[in-house]
């Protein structure tokens, strides 16, 4: 793993505890994801079931602009959160 994906991911996750001191969760439904570096298209978002407290860096799910798991993991993603991110990061290629 590139340092640069070691970083985001240790950032976005300290994003969804933030977000949860916040009270900023709606049960397991809402997401936040981040663009990883490089030429794949590939972003990180949280795992399916799990609270925005639960979240850390090692349990992140990365994904493809398609929607489909870009790693081993034990964990899914959010089928609507794909569907939303995908299509976001699809039609807006500059957005990190």
């Amino acid at each position: 793993m590139l340092e640069a994906e070691k970083n985001l991911r240790v950032q976005l996750a300290a994003c969804y505890r933030i977000f949860n001191y916040l009270g900023w969760t709606e049960s397991i439904y809402n997401h936040i994801t981040v663009k990883l570096p490089g030429e794949q298209a590939h972003f990180l978002i949280n795992p399916y079931g799990l609270h925005f407290s639960q979240v850390c860096a090692s349990n992140l799910v990365k994904v493809d602009i398609d929607g489909q798991i870009a790693e081993e993991t034990q964990y899914a993603a959010n089928p609507a959160g794909m569907l939303i991110h995908t299509a976001v990061r699809g039609a807006r290629c500059d957005v990190h």
